[in-house]
């Protein structure tokens, strides 16, 4: 098996404020085989000399949408199946050179699109889909209009959408049973009204606790989880306290529901970066006037959240929730969230605390033996400035997926 040794490198550590000097890492196949701070013995490996630059994990994103190539959600679940999955292979390939080597798909992709990526058919970082999010009739996930009398098993049927609309305790027991024989690695649920959807109201609640235990027993009985979209303290604290174990976006969230939100062990996903370009550029690039109504009940709430679950010990996944052509500006997110945490902090978001969100710590969102060899090389030193994160990859160097190099402007050598 092939190994490559990187040499001459600082290595960055998640949570940690300062890189560590002097580092080398051999990865063999896809996955990492020693980390050291002294020379590593590789006769015949392929050697890269990093020069001092960085190595830091590859980024996770733990809140995408995929297959979300247009920003009326309603029309993007219209479009025919071939064509809203050729749409998703620019976007795909967006994120992979943005750094982002995994991703979490919170409605839209399926087992099916991630394989295509595992076998290496389209480029992009690896997917944990989850399949169509389940809503409510008139909830975030029913993006029909309030003159349109198609029946809502419509909304689920095409690559495009998002969500499924299921109602009653047996139906959202059924339609969790379907989208995990079908292939989704979690479940996600609206729990709250939303930004996109035309007809309900951001600080509505949605889905009924029996609904939502009985969504949650039967993830758990296939050894996975629920994650809810939820923006008020009230509806993150029905989803959590019915035993969901990430919440989408928190905008709303009170101090009391935050320290509940720690006492049982849920997680965060913020997505800040979506409100701002919404704001910026939604409504010349048709999102509905219904939507861009709705924006500022959320968007201006969105840094006082992160002090808010920072304050009480949540740990916050990165996420990005970006829609049609404002998947460019996923990275800026990291510049967001500095205004109220450190780089350190952020960083350790889209690697360490994305890895545990997927369940999948010590194998993702580490540089460590045994680790995937999911690998980014910067010109830098994003502890101190983290705009190296951001742009289309324009300060990554070097960017391994599982072994591969998929983007790499260095000069390798022989052992």
């Amino acid at each position: 098996m092939s190994q490559l040794l990187f040499r001459n490198g600082r290595l960055l550590v998640p949570y940690e404020a300062q890189l560590r000097d002097g580092f080398e890492v051999l990865v063999e196949g896809p996955s990492i085989r020693d980390v050291s701070d002294k020379p590593i013995h590789a006769p015949g490996a392929t050697v890269i000399d990093l020069g001092g630059r960085t190595m830091m994990p590859g980024l996770i994103d733990c809140h995408v949408h995929v297959t979300a190539s247009r920003l009326n959600l309603a029309a993007n679940s219209e479009l025919p199946n071939a064509l809203a999955a050729y749409r998703a292979i620019p976007i795909l390939q967006g994120m992979l050179m943005r750094g982002f080597t995994t991703v979490r798909d919170t409605g839209g992709a399926d087992l099916f699109l991630a394989q295509a990526v595992q076998e290496g058919l389209v480029a992009g970082p690896r997917i944990v889909p989850s399949g169509k999010a389940l809503s409510q009739t008139g909830g975030h996930g029913d993006f029909r209009g309030r003159g349109d009398e198609a029946a809502p098993c419509a909304c689920g049927s095409r690559i495009g959408a998002m969500a499924r609309v299921a109602d009653g305790v047996d139906a959202v027991r059924q339609a969790v049973r379907d989208e995990l024989r079908k292939g989704a690695g979690q479940i996600k649920i609206m729990a709250s009204g939303g930004v996109a959807s035309p007809t309900d109201r951001i600080d509505g609640t949605q889905y009924s606790l029996d609904e939502m235990k009985a969504i949650v027993g039967e993830a758990q009985a296939q050894n996975t989880y629920v994650l809810a979209h939820a923006y008020t303290a009230l509806a993150i604290r029905r989803a959590i306290d019915s035993g969901v174990r990430t919440i989408e976006h928190g905008n709303l969230i009170d101090d009391e529901t935050a320290v509940r939100m720690h006492e049982l062990g849920a997680y965060a996903v913020p997505t800040l970066i979506t409100y701002e370009a919404l704001a910026t550029q939604g409504a010349s690039l048709g999102l509905p006037a219904a939507s861009v109504a709705k924006i500022d009940d959320v968007r201006l709430e969105g840094l006082r959240s992160l002090e808010r679950f920072r304050n009480a010990g949540v740990k916050m996944g990165f996420g990005s929730d970006l829609l049609g052509e404002l998947h460019r500006f996923q990275s800026r997110e990291f510049l967001l969230r500095t205004e109220v945490l450190s780089p350190a902090e952020v960083i350790a978001s889209a690697t360490a605390v994305g890895a545990e969100i997927l369940r999948m710590d010590g194998r993702l969102g580490v540089i460590a033996p045994d680790a995937s060899a999911d690998l980014l090389v910067v010109d830098g030193d994003p502890l101190k400035d983290i705009a190296l994160l951001t742009g289309q990859g324009e300060h990554l160097d070097l960017i391994m997926k599982a072994g591969d190099l998929v983007k790499n402007e260095l000069t390798p050598s022989m052992s």
